[in-house]
């Protein structure tokens, strides 16, 4: 039994550059049985170390979605940078003691997941946010930029994020002679108490040129612990990973 109070929040915006609507498209529950973020609701809702779920939204049409499945959503502002910065905004006034950040097209991740970044906040005092990676294991995914990365120090803790290669290995060795890659998956846990802080800061220029929110935590020197898993989780951020995730679902 976890000693805190977690509470999982799922931003979820509709406009999206590259394929917009993504969360709420007709086409996904007509063959699947669900939206994405039905989907994503109802996996993360298996986990054994939480409160409730909710969906923190900025639109209507997500938010009635929602509540027609039997959801829990939110409204909030839609002057935000991140999801990160959105799930502050519910965070503020709920009581919890970790929140877990379940990114709103990932509907693959699951509860046990959830449970892996809570479980790592209650065995670190120093780690102010958790995340998951697993191993890469093609040399498609360290090419592509929609599959981000990231590198470890000897603790497990985050030393960078990238959607580059990292690390890059100089001698023109692709799969890097044993070498272990890792590919970051969209889930966080934060203590409620630094999620209040983070929004506060100004975002890093790091985290506006590689699109990723999490470098605004290294990049004024906060800690985020990794923890390795095998579970995969593919995000929905093109036609392509759409229609992929369709056939893998279809006969659900």
């Amino acid at each position: 039994m976890n000693k805190h109070k977690s509470v999982v929040i799922i931003p979820a915006r509709y406009d999206s550059s590259r394929l917009q609507g993504k969360l709420i498209l007709q086409e996904v529950k007509d063959i699947t049985g669900r939206y994405i973020i039905e989907h994503v609701y109802q996996n993360v809702k298996s986990a054994r170390g939480i409160e409730k779920v909710i969906v923190a939204t900025d639109s209507r049409q997500i938010f009635d979605i929602v509540k027609g499945f039997g959801g829990v959503a939110e409204m909030t502002s839609g002057e935000y940078h991140s999801g990160t910065d959105r799930i502050s905004e519910i965070a503020e006034r709920i009581d919890a003691d970790f929140i877990v950040n379940v990114q709103g097209d990932e509907p693959e991740m699951n509860g046990a997941m959830v449970d892996l970044v809570i479980d790592v906040l209650e065995k670190d005092d120093n780690a102010v946010m958790s995340t998951l990676a697993n191993r890469i294991e093609n040399a498609e995914a360290l090419r592509d930029p929609n599959c981000v990365k990231v590198v470890l120090d000897n603790n497990g803790y985050a030393l960078y994020f990238s959607r580059s290669q990292i690390p890059y290995v100089r001698d023109n060795d692709e799969q890097g002679n044993g070498r272990e890659f890792l590919r970051h998956l969209g889930i966080y846990g934060y203590r409620r108490d630094f999620l209040l802080k983070y929004r506060n800061l100004l975002p890093s220029k790091l985290e506006m040129a590689e699109k990723l929110e999490q470098l605004r935590a290294l990049s004024n020197g906060y800690k985020i612990k990794v923890a390795i898993t095998e579970y995969v989780s593919c995000s929905i951020n093109t036609k392509n990973d759409l229609m992929e995730f369709i056939e893998r679902h279809k006969n659900d």
